[in-house]
Order: structure tokens, then C-alpha cells, then sequence
């Protein structure tokens, strides 16, 4: 019988900031959860939406003239084309939800970016990718 997860454990339990993980895919999307502190980098995905859903602590996504700040509960999908910087402060775990074709930083390459086959390997609680 498959066991439900928590993607806020999960998360919690990362070993790196910003290397997101598949939890959990959707038709041609991915669930992915990731430990957040700093700044990722301005980028953006010129053909997908990106969605944010906050599971702990403060996320604020910097945008070209605005910005949004997402607490815990809160989500906000970044409409495609659109440059933005995701920044915590503090401390932040995030659930995103992106089509598979979606590249980490999008439209950048920096030391923090991730390719997908790095996302997709198993989690520290032994969860990768689940249906």
C-alpha cells in the first residue's frame, strides 16, 4: 500500500541549500522540495510557470519593479517569462511545482544550479521520486 510523505520532513532533512529534489510527479510536472537561505540568482523560464508554496519560514521572490512575500501556507506562481529572484533570509523550505521541462535557474548557469538528474535522486529519508 504506498505510504503517504511529508515534503516538509523531507526538506527539513536536506543536506544543501537550493538543491531542490523530486518528490513526486504529476503528469508532465514535478513536485520538488527544497531547503532555501540567501539568494538564488535573477533568472527566468521563458515557456513554464513556476509555482512556490511556502512550508516553512519567509520566501520573498524579487521581481523587475516588485516584489512578493510568501509565509508559511502561502504560494504564488511566477507566470513564464518573468525575471525573478527568490531570497530567504532566514532559513525556508519551498515546495515547487514545474513542468519537467524546467531548468533550475532557467535562463542562468551558477554554482547553484542543478541538473535534474541531481534532483531526481533519492532523498535523505529514502523518497525519490513517488507516483
Amino acid at each position: 500500500m504506498p505510504e503517504p510523505i511529508s515534503p516538509e520532513a523531507i526538506a527539513a532533512a536536506l543536506p544543501e541549500l537550493w538543491s531542490p529534489r523530486v518528490i513526486g510527479e504529476v503528469d508532465d510536472a514535478y513536485v520538488k522540495v527544497a531547503r532555501i537561505k540567501g539568494t538564488l540568482a535573477w533568472h527566468s523560464h521563458d515557456a513554464e510557470d513556476e509555482l512556490f508554496y511556502v512550508l516553512r519560514g519567509v520566501l520573498r521572490i524579487e521581481l523587475e519593479g516588485d516584489t512578493v512575500e510568501l509565509g508559511a501556507g502561502q504560494m504564488w506562481v511566477v507566470p513564464k517569462g518573468t525575471r525573478h529572484n527568490p531570497v530567504a533570509d532566514e532559513e525556508c523550505l519551498v515546495l515547487l511545482i514545474e513542468r519537467k521541462s524546467t531548468l533550475h535557474t532557467g535562463d542562468v548557469v551558477t554554482d547553484k544550479t542543478r541538473p535534474i538528474a541531481e534532483q531526481l535522486r533519492g532523498s535523505p529519508s529514502g523518497v525519490g521520486p513517488v507516483r
